[in-house]
């Protein structure tokens, strides 16, 4: 058992700190920026809550957060009351925001001076993933910090992959993303395709899944996405947020994004219908309006 606190409370962070609590056996204390969330954490699962990220990672072994964004990152960690100020030498910091490979180096750097280490370990799943414990961590650091985080990871994860040095597991994770979006671009216009040709959807999805065309978005969304409901999982909002973070990567090392580039004005348009908080599948209901 490990001491470990967990900053954000969100879709994704609040069942990522239970599966830590009650799978992984481990000692935990909950930080949320709204204190009220992290105060129902702590009743319903037993643990402690914290009202300043630095009161949370005072003393623990293992401090994870998944926030929203670059700046949400630095203000849990170096901020007025972060965790860095409060974390113990020897300890890991672990990160589960989806968030710039920039900041993951600032940060691991920054750890590194205070005698500590930090991993950026984005995830994906989706809050499915999450609530049931079976996320993919694509983690960047150092290997033997990485053996030590493994087990603990193991938690509220299926798969847990060191990709190489800091920055590596957020620029993995930018590859999720860009190729999800083309994913979920060409899946709307199979589906806007087939019921204009007439086609039962259901018939066409169960024949072509089973080949080349297959895929999890394929699988898990097709239903919702042909009966017109998009509230299911990963919101337009963030997928374009995230689309953001690998466009400006790519301005950076060279890379030729043009579909998710086209992808993220498509997720623009449905913003501007209203979809901010859609799920990542209403792609068509740009198609279809």
């Amino acid at each position: 058992m490990a001491k470990v606190a967990f900053l954000g409370l969100g879709v994704m962070g609040y069942p990522m700190a239970a599966h830590l609590k009650h799978k992984g056996g481990h000692d935990v204390t909950v930080y949320n920026r709204t204190t009220a969330k992290a105060e129902k954490w702590a009743a319903e699962h037993g643990g402690a809550f914290a009202r300043t990220p630095a009161e949370a990672a005072e003393g623990k072994d293992f401090v994870f957060s998944c926030v929203g964004n670059d700046d949400d990152l630095r203000e849990v960690t170096i901020g007025a009351q972060g965790a860095f100020a409060a974390m113990k030498k020897g300890a890991v910091f672990i990160d589960n925001t989806t968030a710039s490979a920039e900041v993951a180096r600032e940060l691991a750097a920054a750890a590194a001076k205070r005698g500590f280490s930090f991993l950026d370990a984005p995830v994906s799943g989706g809050q499915a993933g999450a609530e049931n414990g079976v996320l993919t961590v694509m983690v960047g650091g150092e290997q033997a910090v990485f053996d030590r985080a493994k087990p603990v990871i193991n938690a509220f994860a299926r798969m847990v992959g060191l990709m190489g040095p800091a920055g590596a597991g957020q620029l993995t994770k930018m590859i999720n993303q860009i190729c999800i979006a083309g994913l979920v671009q060409g899946l709307s216009e199979g589906i806007h395709f087939g019921k204009k040709a007439g086609l039962d959807i259901e018939k066409v999805v169960e024949v072509i899944s089973k080949g080349a065309a297959g895929s999890w978005q394929m699988e898990n969304r097709h239903k919702t996405m042909n009966a017109g409901k998009y509230d299911f999982g990963f919101a337009v909002d963030w997928m374009r947020k995230d689309l953001g973070i690998c466009l400006d990567e790519a301005d950076r090392n060279g890379a030729r994004l043009p579909v998710t580039a086209l992808v993220d004005q498509f997720y623009k348009q449905v913003q501007q219908m209203g979809g901010n908080r859609w799920d990542t599948s209403s792609l068509l209901a740009l198609l279809e309006r």
